[in-house]
């Protein structure tokens, strides 16, 4: 196993890439394709570390602003981390999931995806009911609810913080569940009836505070992803409301987008505010 996180004869392959000095194309592009070949193939493993600017400028030729290009270019692009004092690391791959074309939860996503989900579960009682929780949920103000604040983990590493509420009255003895490793959702469907069939999802820009940053194991403002969810169930009563803090370094939304045209139904709604 060599400095970089990969083995000896990965990295032999790895060092027949060369600049190519008679192209038109930027020594810079050249060079980050060929480290984002590497990571691709897994040459270079998902943590590992990559070489020094300087032994990368010494392995192609190259000089350190073409290095420091190439690399801020794929940190932009989310393939690599950079830790002050500690170096250039790639990016773990990062979880996608269905932002308005799926109904799933993370538990399935995550899960379909042969990876692990667990949580820690921060508070879990029965509440009266905000004026927003009310709102979101169709309640009376002081309505009881059932507030379930989790920090979750994908593969032991801090992903996302999220808060769920859910009536009392959908699910009367949910505060007795082991939310460990559960799914809210299929719990919600499996013991108590109630399936989830659309959404309503605002999804927003924020910047970590100090207790998420430190939950999530990043700095003090630092982008979040936070996603205020209302879901309702089979008889289009709502069923449950979160907002959801996710690592915008871990976490990927994907869309499918429709034209609206006569006898089609517009697609998802993007308001500018």
């Amino acid at each position: 196993m060599n400095s970089i996180g990969f083995p000896q004869p990965l990295a032999e392959a790895a060092r027949e890439a060369k600049i190519d000095r008679s192209s038109a194309i930027p020594y810079y592009h050249q060079l980050k394709e060929i480290i984002r070949a590497q990571v691709v193939s897994g040459q270079i493993r998902a943590g590992a570390r990559l070489e020094s600017e300087h032994e990368l400028c010494e392995r192609y030729g190259v000089s350190r602003p073409v290095v420091r290009q190439a690399l801020t270019d794929l940190k932009l692009e989310g393939l690599l981390n950079r830790r002050k004092g500690l170096g250039t690391f790639v990016a773990p791959a990062r979880t996608s999931q269905g932002l308005v074309q799926t109904l799933n939860g993370l538990w399935e996503d995550v899960h379909a995806m042969g990876r692990t989900l667990r949580s820690d579960v921060r508070q879990f009682h029965v509440a009266p009911a905000d004026h927003d929780i009310a709102r979101r949920l169709g309640l009376s103000p002081e309505s009881p609810v059932v507030e379930l604040e989790r920090l979750r983990f994908i593969d032991d590493e801090p992903w996302v913080y999220t808060i769920s509420h859910v009536p009392q009255s959908v699910a009367p003895d949910l505060v007795l569940q082991d939310m460990t490793e559960q799914s809210l959702y299929l719990l919600l469907r499996d013991r108590y009836g109630h399936q989830v069939t659309r959404s309503h999802r605002i999804v927003e820009a924020r910047v970590a505070d100090r207790q998420l940053a430190r939950d999530l194991q990043v700095s003090v403002g630092d982008p979040l992803l936070a996603l205020t969810t209302v879901s309702y169930d089979q008889d289009d009563q709502p069923m449950e409301t979160f907002i959801a803090f996710h690592r915008a370094d871990r976490s990927r939304f994907e869309v499918d987008l429709t034209r609206a045209g006569k006898g089609v139904s517009p697609g998802p709604i993007v308001r500018v505010l």
